[in-house]
């Protein structure tokens, strides 16, 4: 069967990153909404120092919603760093764990946030009890995102899309200025269900963005390609039977 081609994606698409070179170039690209990054990211992507790349980043970026991390693991600390952070620009959220490492609620201090009028970005979400609880917290405050991390959730063996859409429920009944993100998407097929559930942002890395441009591509163009590409690294190889 060949698929139509798709229409213009609804849900935004935001670039998950922290190679500063990449962010860069993608700054002025329409088909990128936003930008988010982690520790983990800049720690594989060999940043060094937090808040100078930070800075770079959002002397590049100045237009669109970027997602920095707090550091710290304590309340009082986190609501610190989340102010420190929101004061680099206004396009800045601030992702803030829903918990603690020893799993201490964090739904408070999210709120007393979006309140003062910090974008926040409630990270590491998983049950739809966290998303209602992160909702309740945020209701009233600044524009604020809930990011479920959907694609962990498949890992464990749950089909993420009714999990989302009873998330997104959720947010909707809450406030509408609470997006909801797709957080951790495994393979492109997860920005088109996204898309579908209604979903309001979803974050790709950059393997996954550079294959947005295949939705919707015909299936039998597609199937000569790959026997083109088998038999291009045959004769390349120069293997013989």
């Amino acid at each position: 069967m060949i698929m139509a081609p798709r229409p213009v994606l609804r849900v935004q698409v935001f670039a998950d990153g922290a190679d500063l070179e990449t962010m860069r170039r993608l700054a002025d690209d329409p088909a990128v909404k936003g930008f988010t990054t982690n520790p983990t990211l800049m720690r594989q992507g060999g940043v060094g120092d937090y808040a100078t790349f930070g800075r770079e980043v959002l002397r590049a970026i100045p237009d669109k919603p970027v997602s920095f991390e707090v550091l710290a693991d304590t309340p009082a600390e986190i609501r610190r760093q989340a102010l420190a952070i929101a004061g680099w620009g206004d396009n800045v959220y601030v992702k803030v764990p829903i918990t603690t490492t020893e799993g201490e609620p964090l739904t408070d201090l999210v709120g007393g946030l979006a309140r003062q009028g910090v974008k926040v970005n409630v990270t590491a979400v998983f049950t739809l009890e966290q998303v209602a609880q992160s909702c309740l917290a945020l209701r009233g405050g600044a524009p604020s995102i809930i990011s479920v991390f959907a694609g962990r959730i498949a890992d464990s063996g749950r089909d993420p899309v009714p999990h989302m859409r009873a998330a997104l429920a959720l947010c909707r009944a809450a406030d509408h200025r609470i997006e909801l993100l797709w957080a951790s998407p495994r393979e492109l097929l997860n920005v088109v269900q996204a898309d579908e559930a209604g979903v309001d942002i979803i974050t790709v890395t950059e393997a996954i963005r550079t294959k947005l441009h295949l939705l919707g591509r015909d299936l039998l163009e597609f199937s000569r390609d790959t026997v083109r590409m088998f038999k291009n690294d045959s004769d390349k190889a120069g293997y013989r039977l």
